[in-house]
């Protein structure tokens, strides 16, 4: 049986979608049902919360990055294994960027496409009744998605309720539930976002008093009415998102390399592939056994002294590396170059197989979309091979050094190509996580 499903969005960020999704999720978790969360979007963070509240694999939909057919694989695969999926949106409900009509990244997208009703998550600090003209924004600009109701956020007294849910009874949506303004449901943040899950102080405490708040002020079995069947689009055969680079990978995971996208790993698997984690910050080298490694996104910029010093990491790498692939993921990128500065200007020597030199120490932000054509056969494909990937990231780049570059990768919005990341012999890297093969330019 097919699981239904419901889109938790807001017509903004900040509105507190990720405290509420997590806290419904675990909320229905307790009632006893199998419960899947999704995240829309390309963040790296919320599945692991998602995953932590649920009990279960989470995932990311990406109506840009991802075919349908992906699309269609991932969704169907939570569908298949649960009672209800409460997916989380990203950004305002209706945010996205230039693309084909239904594959622009915007949450709508995603719910139009699965046929899922949205709960919306409006912020009312500030208003009362308006918040029903911004509610009522939502439910008629975009024809393809319904609207189930709203549950109402940071509401600071009973009178603010009354106030806020009559604007909502005025353009006919139902209100599920008022959660309060309160500071204790917070999670912690750094700068790419949440603390992540693994990293949170207490993480199931913390999810257990989100759910007691969510199943104190919303409407539970209402929200599960509102649920509506997962509709899959006809898609032709599967394929992975990205080749396996190896039939064992060994792929850095501990707090300073964390971010694969979960879709990625379960393409590897499929296809027939072994992954090995081992930890650089303990020192760790790469696995010996193993055909290819694959250093993802994380935090490193918070750990340069440690990694700096982890010899036997260090230098197993680079015994790796002379047989074997290695690919670096923005943070693992990072450590793949020579150096790395960290945030008080101290410069760390890094593996030095690739020559590019970064810092945090001069902060950019750099966020977005990435459309990037491969220059040589490497773990991401061969020459020629079209990407979609997303870069996110604060350091910046203080030599590219002498390398050629990865991949010619342009923007959504029309900007020049332009040459990325780097590659010497086995091992390549870039500040884009790729997330699947392009078919079209």
């Amino acid at each position: 049986m097919t699981a239904k499903g419901l889109l938790v969005a807001a017509p903004r960020s900040g509105s507190g979608k990720t405290t509420i999704t997590l806290g419904l999720q675990r909320a229905l978790v307790r009632r006893g049902l199998s419960v899947r969360g999704l995240k829309c979007g390309p963040d790296y963070i919320d599945p692991a919360f998602h995953a932590a509240a649920t009990g279960a694999p989470s995932a990311n939909l990406d109506s840009y990055a991802m075919p349908d057919v992906l699309l269609s694989g991932i969704a169907g695969a939570a569908a298949e294994a649960a009672d209800v999926i409460v997916a989380e949106g990203s950004m305002g409900l209706f945010d996205g960027v230039p693309g084909r009509e239904g594959h622009t990244g915007a949450s709508a997208d995603i719910a139009a496409l699965l046929g899922w009703p949205v709960v919306l998550v409006v912020d009312v600090s500030g208003q009362a009744q308006s918040a029903g003209a911004v509610a009522l924004g939502c439910k008629l600009y975009d024809p393809r998605i319904r609207i189930a109701g709203v549950i109402l956020n940071k509401v600071a007294s009973e009178r603010h309720r009354r106030l806020a849910a009559a604007g909502m009874e005025r353009i006919g949506l139902p209100v599920f539930g008022a959660l309060p303004r309160e500071a204790s449901l917070i999670l912690p943040e750094r700068h790419l976002g949440l603390v992540q899950a693994g990293e949170t102080e207490d993480l199931h405490a913390r999810l257990d008093a989100l759910a007691d708040a969510v199943a104190a002020a919303v409407d539970l079995d209402a929200v599960v009415a509102a649920a509506g069947v997962t509709t899959l689009p006809a898609a032709e055969t599967a394929r992975p998102a990205l080749p396996a680079p190896g039939k064992r990978i060994a792929i850095a995971r501990d707090a300073a390399f964390s971010f694969v996208y979960p879709h990625v790993e379960a393409g590897w698997r499929a296809q027939g592939a072994e992954l090995v984690p081992f930890s650089p910050l303990a020192d760790e080298a790469p696995p010996e056994a193993c055909h290819a490694c694959w250093l993802p996104g994380g935090y490193p910029e918070l750990h340069t002294g440690r990694i700096a010093s982890a010899a036997r990491f260090l230098d197993g790498l680079r015994a790796f590396a002379h047989t074997r692939p290695v690919h670096g993921e923005c943070g693992g990128y990072m450590v793949l170059g020579k150096s790395l500065t960290d945030a008080d200007g101290i410069r760390h020597t890094m593996a030095g197989l690739l020559s590019v030199e970064t810092s945090f120490a001069r902060r950019k932000m750099n966020l977005g979309y990435r459309n990037a054509v491969l220059e040589a056969d490497c773990p991401l494909g061969p020459a020629g091979s079209r990407l979609s990937g997303h870069e996110f990231h604060y350091a910046s780049i203080v030599s590219q050094g002498e390398d050629p570059p990865l991949a010619v990768v342009s923007d959504p919005h029309g900007s020049d190509p332009v040459p990325a990341g780097s590659r010497r012999d086995l091992v390549t890297g870039s500040f884009f996580h790729a997330i699947a093969a392009r078919a079209e330019p």
